[in-house]
């Protein structure tokens, strides 16, 4: 083997390599990138998960507050009375009709 045949390998090894590095590179950088698009949509996922827990909670917590708090047990007394005054009113219809049937 002569010296030129050495160095027509080596020069041929070494451009082999430089051609092949750009499409190693790409390769690469598609994984990557594939990669960080997956782990960004898992984070989505969970802080769209987090945030329904989140919701849930406060809708559960502010019905609660309004079952308790004194402005419903106002509310439900009020409806009560009305409910009576409507029973007492019927009464006095029903008395009246029968007070001016008997005349």
């Amino acid at each position: 083997m002569a010296l030129d045949q050495v160095s027509d390998s080596i020069t041929q090894v070494n451009t082999k390599v430089l051609g092949d590095a750009p499409a190693q590179a790409m390769g690469t950088l598609f994984q990557t990138a594939s990669a960080t698009s997956g782990i960004s949509l898992q984070n989505a996922v969970h802080a769209q998960n987090n945030q329904y827990a989140l919701n849930n909670a406060t809708a559960v917590e502010g019905v609660n507050l309004l079952y308790t708090s004194p402005t419903a047990a106002s509310a439900a007394a009020s409806t009560k009375i009305d409910a009576g005054f409507e029973g007492v009113l019927a009464k006095l219809d029903g008395l009246v009709l029968t007070t001016q049937a008997l005349r």
